[in-house]
Formats: C-alpha cells, structure tokens, sequence
C-alpha cells in the first residue's frame, strides 16, 4: 500500500454497501478504486465471503477471539478494498435508524439480496428516498427487481452459474466459465448505472432505482448471438466464432492465442509459418474461406505452434499478428506490463501475516490517479470512525 489517502474522480461519493459474497462487491469495489467512500455494512456475523478460503495464517485464531490478526481470506480481500467496514444488525430498531442516518448523507446505497428482502427489513428504496429524495439505489438480483419488470423468477435464488446457464453463455461456450462472469459483469453493469444515475440525481435534484439482474447481464454480453439469431433462427455452435483463425492453439510448453482474422494479419503469420502460399490458396486466401476450411486451417497453423514454445512464437509474430500466450498466474506476476502498469499492488494483511496482493485499478487516468489506499477492512473496524464522520451517536 502506497498512499493512505482516497484518491480518484469519484472521491466526492459515497456509498452505503450492503451487498455481499461475490456480484455487488465486484461493483463497488470499483468505484472504491476510483475514489469513491464505500461504507461497507456487515451484519454481526459478517459477510459470508469472508470465511471462503485460501486464508492467512493466523485466520482462526483472529476469527474467534477477535484479536488483532485478519478475519477474512483472500477471496474476500480481492473484492473489498478501499472500503470501510461498520457492523450493524439491520433487524434492530437502533441499528436500523443508525443505518438511516446514513443513508441520509450518502449519494447512494447498494445490496444485492433477493427480491423483498430490504423491503421486508423496513428498508426499501421507498423507505430510503423518504429520508433522502436525491439518494440512488443500486440493487443487483438474480433475474432483478419488480419495480423494473417482474420476472417470473424473481423470487429464485441464483448463484453464477445459474446466471451463466439461464443467460446463453453456457451453451454459447460450451461450458461453464471458471470465473464468475455472472457475478461479475452484472456487478460492473451496475457500478455504471449507479454513477450515471448520480450524474443525474446531482443534475435534477432526484434519486433513482437502479437494478441489474444477473440473467440481463449476461445476455447483453451476447448481444452479436441475438442478433444472429433474430435474422437466422440459427443457434451457433458452441465456441463458434465469424473469424479463422481465433482461438488458442498448442505449443511444446502450453498454449497461445492466435487471431488474424485481418488479412494482413493473416500474410504476416503465414510468413512466419514459412508458408506464403496460403496467402494465395483457395482454401486459406481470405476470412470467408478460411471460416469454411476451418479444420483445415486450425490444423496447419497447431503443426507450425507445436514444434515451438510460447516464447519462440511471440518473438516470431509478436507485434505483428495478434496474439498472446495462455499465461499462468505465475507469468503473471513476472510480466513487465503488469509491473509498469502497476496491476498488481501489496497490501499488509493485519496481524503477524504476510503481506498480501491484489489486481490494480485498470482505469487509469492522468489527472485524476487512484491508490490502494485501504486494505480490506476487519469486521466492523471502522464503525467508530464512520458514525463520527457522519455525525451519529450510537445509544447505548
């Protein structure tokens, strides 16, 4: 950690958030990495993503005793940076107003529960904006919230890989995505459409409710499938693709991305293979040709990768054609990019731990530079220092 205090374009925001686990975290942190205060609350036990592993290693015993040491793992810490934990139990009647009060000073509030749920706490949007009409509030659902558009599902609990399933992008991919795309463009899609409506609300003097749902998100990923679909009928094959080659192909140490789609692309990789005459072959001559000998194409292509390393055909095309190696964590945390665009930046995790690391803001901006300015906080740290901040005396 470089810099203590909170830097970014949205450093004049704050953000009540009640979301947990996976999709609304990824929104709000964000827009803490863009400067925005993001006042995480936490029921007494804590957000459950806390205890997913892996763990530091003294987790347990900072877990039970509340003592000085980390109580979450690192799952938890990728998504919860530069935001401040305050621990509230929103079924109390005190608690309850304490977490009104704030809602009164903040530009939004953000949860990612089921459908009813904070209506049912005597929390709802429309509770909210009695107390703060200029306030936007973000919620990310499943398959979203009634007052949008009343799914027949809207009361269904889900989970990333229902979104993926229920969205296209299984069938579209063939499979599952090992990371949670469900969770995570929807909780981007979100972070969008919470400081647009800010913009707004600062503009006319009016909040607003904003809602993604899972199953939206993901299928505006496929937005060119739908509208395929809508003039063919025809659902593609999964991993099907408009362009050969795309894709990734062997080497004798892994595998690389190769695109050249773009026929100069496509002259500078057959130079390379030691093959011009597939410029010019009926088979391979242009995109169209090549999408019809597909296997053919693919198949010439994976002979000329496998005889050499990653290494070897980024030397040869790199720059040239489109490409890239199927890095590994571990290449990751080696590679000069990531190192100068500072991607990958070290925190202190409490207690007598090792330091730990997190992925940067991807955002970067020539003005307006953002920081790692807080570790991801300990249950309830920081309810002390925020309910001063805000002017509130908690009754005891």
């Amino acid at each position: 950690m470089t810099q203590t205090n909170r830097t970014g374009p949205l450093e004049d925001l704050t953000i009540i958030d009640c979301s947990m686990f996976y999709a609304g975290p990824f929104g709000t942190v964000l827009l803490g990495d863009l400067g925005a205060d993001i006042i995480k609350i936490e029921p007494p036990t804590g957000d459950p993503f806390r205890a997913v592993p892996p763990f530091p290693p003294d987790y347990g015993h900072a877990s039970r005793q509340q003592e000085a040491g980390a109580d979450y793992g690192m799952s938890f810490a990728g998504v919860n940076r530069n935001k401040r934990s305050v621990k509230l139990d929103l079924k109390d009647p005190s608690d309850k107003e304490l977490f009104l009060q704030l809602c009164e000073k903040a530009d939004a509030v953000v949860e990612n529960m089921r459908a009813g749920v904070m209506d049912n706490l005597g929390l709802s949007y429309e509770t909210i904006a009695a107390r703060n009409p200029q306030i936007v509030y973000g919620a990310v659902r499943g398959f979203g919230d009634p007052r949008t558009g009343e799914s027949p599902y809207a009361d269904w609990p889900c989970l990333d890989v229902a979104g993926q399933s229920f969205g296209g992008l299984v069938e579209a991919s063939g499979d599952l995505f090992p990371i949670a795309v469900a969770d995570i463009y929807p909780g981007t899609l979100m972070a969008l459409g919470l400081v647009s409506a800010v913009h707004r609300a600062r503009r006319v003097g009016q909040g607003e409710f904003v809602d993604v749902a899972m199953y939206d998100g993901v299928l505006s990923l496929l937005k060119s499938a739908v509208a395929s679909y809508s003039l063919t009928g025809q659902q593609r094959a999964p991993g099907a693709r408009p362009a050969v080659p795309f894709g990734l192909f062997p080497t004798n140490d892994g595998r690389i991305a190769i695109a050249a789609p773009v026929e100069r692309h496509w002259a500078e990789l057959c130079h390379a293979m030691g093959r011009p005459d597939f410029t010019e072959d009926k088979r391979t001559s242009s995109n169209l040709k090549r999408i019809k000998n597909k296997d053919f194409t693919e198949r010439v292509i994976s002979e000329w990768t496998s005889t050499h390393s990653k290494e070897e055909i980024m030397r040869l095309i790199g720059g040239k054609v489109p490409c890239g190696p199927a890095n590994s964590m571990a290449d990751i945390y080696e590679d000069p990019h990531v190192a100068a665009r500072q991607m990958i930046e070290p925190f202190e995790i409490p207690g007598d731990n090792p330091s730990g690391c997190v992925p940067g803001n991807p955002i970067k901006f020539l003005n307006s530079p953002t920081s790692l300015y807080q570790r991801p906080p300990k249950l309830g740290e920081h309810n002390q220092d925020v309910l001063a901040e805000f002017g509130i005396r908690r009754k005891t």
